[in-house]
């Protein structure tokens, strides 16, 4: 699979709503950093278990919902456990510290 692209209409139905783990990248094309995240990003969707969500949100196709989030630089990643801010990430991050979040329990 690959990341599920979200916007401000179904940001509830797939964060807000999810039972379990989300990770969600806001990003940007002309951003190198994100450019950098994006294939780690495609790897999380590839193999991370069902019931975990990788998303992205373009942020400047979404600024009205990168504000509400508080996303001041990207990438910004926010993990969110059963709809609710766990933690957030801002910049480069490996493969390794995101699937940490979903992998405590195996």
């Amino acid at each position: 699979m690959e990341p599920i692209i979200i916007n401000h209409e179904t940001f509830a139905d797939h964060v807000e709503n999810h039972n379990g783990i989300a990770i969600v990248d806001f990003w940007a094309t002309w951003c190198a950093p994100c450019r950098m995240m994006s294939p780690i990003m495609d790897e999380l969707a590839k193999e991370a278990p069902d019931d975990v969500l990788i998303a992205k949100v373009n942020v400047d196709q979404e600024q009205q919902l990168a504000q509400e989030h508080r996303v001041m630089s990207i990438p910004t990643l926010i993990i969110y456990k059963d709809g609710k801010e766990l933690d957030r990430i801002v910049g480069v991050t490996s493969k390794d510290r995101l699937t940490s979040y979903y992998k405590k329990g195996e």
